[in-house]
């Protein structure tokens, strides 16, 4: 009877064990080997979208900074510029060539950064689409002024970037994300104060969107600029604004990215708490995003700004 007791508590035992995690009674669960970098640079190399191996070597060279390797950040970092061509379409690589620039800052390599922004100023000359060309004008010039301390070229691609985003060539539908652009370019190269042309365009327009999520990044784009020029209370009366704007979208990839753009305002205007909140509910939203490739990218900006809040 002893016997018979004690093989049916071991029965029970093992019954209850498969509920929970195999342990035990039923073997282990092997936690899945973590990547190392040098699985992450091979498997970026690997990407087939285009400019992705760029985009995702760029990604992986952060990832390495932020562990403390300088060293190995720097040789992804020349893996991610061979496999950019000198005659590469402009309209892909251009982006991919400030972003390998802003990720050579924070090697704090300077000399290659100015190269690779040099280099996607020269190649967005040849764009064709008047936006992206304001787009990585802007981005250029924010580097230059903010991280290359070259206020005179600064000054040079963000009054380009300007003049481009406020002419006949851009369409009114698409006049709120240059001026957008343009305004951001002039606050993170530490240059508010120039903005003040392209900042009261926008505020102007958003004020008349009615479309939410280029309402809300261009409210948020306009509150950066006016906190960094000293005007804190007009900012955050553009941030709440910018915030009832994306939390209104009804689109799922339309609002993450209206929330992202608007708490990452929020964050350069001190109000982390706020940015916090956003950025969670961006997250929840991202969640919901049917197409997987664009849940995917959405997840990723989340990601970062996520990042950026724990920094």
């Amino acid at each position: 009877m002893i016997r018979s007791f004690a093989s049916c508590l071991l029965l029970v035992l093992c019954g209850l064990v498969v509920v929970a995690p195999l342990a035990g009674c039923g073997g282990t669960k092997k936690k899945k080997p973590r990547m190392t970098f040098g699985d992450m640079v091979e498997k970026a190399k690997k990407d087939g979208t285009p400019g992705g191996p760029a985009r995702e070597l760029a990604k992986v060279a952060r990832l390495q900074v932020k562990s403390g390797d300088k060293a190995g950040a720097k040789k992804t970092l020349q893996e991610a510029r061979k496999t950019i061509a000198d005659d590469a379409d402009p309209a892909v690589f251009a982006p991919r060539l400030i972003e390998i620039a802003a990720a050579y800052v924070t090697v704090d390599d300077k000399a290659e950064a100015r190269k690779n922004t040099d280099q996607a100023v020269a190649m967005a000359s040849s764009l064709t689409d008047p936006v992206a060309r304001v787009e990585v004008l802007s981005k250029a010039g924010r580097l230059y002024g903010g991280s290359l301390g070259d206020t005179t070229k600064a000054k040079d691609n963000l009054a380009k970037a300007a003049e481009i985003a406020s002419g006949d060539d851009v369409s009114d539908r698409f006049r709120p994300q240059a001026l957008a652009a343009v305004a951001l370019g002039y606050a993170n190269a530490n240059l508010a104060g120039d903005a003040t042309k392209v900042i009261e365009k926008l505020e102007t327009l958003a004020t008349s969107l009615e479309e939410l999520r280029p309402k809300a990044e261009a409210l948020a784009a306009a509150a950066n600029v006016r906190f960094k020029s000293g005007e804190k209370a007009r900012a955050a009366e553009l941030l709440k604004e910018a915030a009832t704007a994306a939390k209104r979208i009804d689109g799922s990839a339309n609002k993450t990215y209206a929330l992202i753009a608007v708490a990452n305002a929020m964050l350069a205007a001190g109000e982390t708490k706020g940015a916090a909140a956003l950025a969670a509910e961006a997250e929840k939203t991202a969640e919901k995003i049917s197409d997987a490739d664009q849940q995917k990218d959405a997840m990723q900006e989340v990601r970062t700004l996520e990042a950026s809040l724990k920094e």
